[in-house]
């Protein structure tokens, strides 16, 4: 029989009805204290969701990409080393090279050598600030610039390591140098935000989005018109971060249309690394597995996963390996590549969208009403704000009300691994001097895990 005349035998029922049926089957008991609960950003999720709620505003086209690609992060170390890796992740299935570069000493040609630039796209992760070498870089690139993703974040910087580059005359400078290198060649992305810096310290998702917002619009107000890449940290609240992705789309559309922007953000998503554990530590592959998921039907152009042993081992085959073939299973075998938008018209999702982004906004306003982004950042209220925030779930976390198996809750207790750890897994206190209190990025169960470490 036809779907169509399947549903046709049955009457639409009201959100009003469907509420009534529900105080019915709870026999007296309160329909809000029971079934209505409060997420950390302040959200009220209601046990269903109906299109009485909405009024016609699921209409609304979301800036969603047709694909996605599964991408691999690459150190260069070596220079022929992660060539010869890159040209062999490529033929495992990578089809977007991320290399992270260090230091100006890394040659190019070696490093891009043998790779066909014309349909990889390749993300280079600067760890410093050149433009003579971004100028170098855009070079080999010929005619396929839109393969070139450049991630250049002076401000980004300033915030996870408390010091600009130089100084911030010079930095903006050599972004305007850059920025004009790129005008007549549009790229990939030219510079970016990188979100997962708030996420894995603790802020909540309408921070991420409001600072990752205000943090952007830093670059706008000083005329960058290149396209933006954002890097998103997914964590494990499986549907509110596909809304959260869905909500980044939507404010920066709104946003780059105030500055007369018509180019389409590009996101680049990872999971989290703040709910991820030494101990128990093939857990970390269910939770990347579902972070994968909320990224990839949030919308991002391009993840990229974290092996399940990153925390704690040096980089290896075996655990790249797990991570790629997740993506691949997602991809190839599991359907998640052939889907466009696959969550519009979810009502839930909908609604998470609608919310994370209205309060999100509402958060930037107040921002630039203060000041701005980088004047709150200078004045270490935002590193306040997101202290405030990784506190309450640090508390939930200790409390048990947010889990982690195998950490806080069903413990193997013979577990051991001091003998295991080939880095060091927790923050890191380097004394030193800066212009700011920088952004820490810190896990959930590094205390219980360093106890449990005194005491094997």
């Amino acid at each position: 029989m036809p779907q169509s005349s399947f549903f046709d035998d049955f009457e639409p029922v009201s959100a009003k009805a469907w509420k009534q049926k529900i105080q019915f089957e709870l026999k007296g008991a309160d329909y809000n204290e029971n079934l209505v609960w409060d997420s950390p950003e302040g959200i009220k999720v209601k046990p269903f969701y109906h299109p009485d709620d909405f009024e016609g505003t699921l209409n609304t086209p979301m800036p969603i990409p047709k694909s996605w690609k599964i991408g691999e992060q690459n150190f260069v170390g070596d220079t022929v080393k992660s060539n010869q890796k890159a040209i062999e992740l490529v033929k495992r299935g990578v089809e977007s090279l991320i290399f992270t570069i260090p230091n100006e000493g890394t040659d190019l040609e070696k490093l891009l050598v043998g790779l066909d630039l014309a349909n990889v796209p390749v993300h280079f992760d600067l760890q410093f600030l050149s433009p003579k070498y971004v100028k170098i870089l855009l070079a080999l690139f010929k005619g396929n610039h839109e393969n070139c993703c450049l991630h250049i974040d002076p401000i980004g910087h300033l915030a996870r390591s408390g010091n600009w580059y130089k100084n911030q005359d010079s930095d903006l400078s050599s972004m305007d140098e850059i920025q004009s290198y790129s005008v007549a060649r549009p790229l990939g992305s030219t510079f970016s935000i990188d979100m997962t810096l708030y996420q894995n310290a603790g802020a909540n998702m309408v921070q991420q989005l409001a600072y990752a917002l205000g943090h952007s619009n830093e670059y706008l107000n000083l005329g960058t018109r290149c396209r933006i890449c954002f890097k998103v940290a997914v964590g494990s609240n499986y549907f509110f971060e596909i809304a959260k992705l869905r909500a980044l789309r939507l404010l920066w559309k709104t946003l780059a249309k105030e500055y007369g922007i018509s180019a389409e953000c590009h996101i680049l998503a990872v999971p989290s690394q703040r709910n991820k554990s030494i101990y128990a530590y093939n857990t970390n592959m269910l939770r990347t597995t579902t972070e994968c998921m909320s990224a990839i039907l949030g919308g991002a152009d391009t993840v990229s996963n974290l092996p399940y042993d990153a925390l704690y081992h040096k980089n290896n085959e075996f655990g790249d390996r797990l991570a790629r073939n997740q993506l691949l299973l997602l991809k190839f075998e599991s359907g998640f590549g052939a889907l466009e938008d696959p969550a519009a018209g979810n009502y839930y999702i909908e609604s998470l969208t609608g919310h994370l982004a209205e309060k999100a906004l509402q958060l930037f306003k107040t921002l630039e009403s203060d000041g701005g982004f980088l004047k709150q950042l200078k004045t270490h209220t935002l590193q306040r704000k997101i202290k405030e925030s990784a506190q309450k779930e640090q508390l939930r976390f200790d409390g048990g009300k947010d889990v982690l198996v195998g950490t806080n809750t069903y413990r193997h207790q013979e577990d051991r691994m001091k003998d295991n750890l080939e880095l060091y897994p927790f923050v890191k206190n380097h004394s030193r001097k800066t212009l700011i209190e920088p952004i820490i990025p810190k896990r959930l169960a590094e205390k219980m895990e360093q106890n449990r470490l005194e005491h094997e």
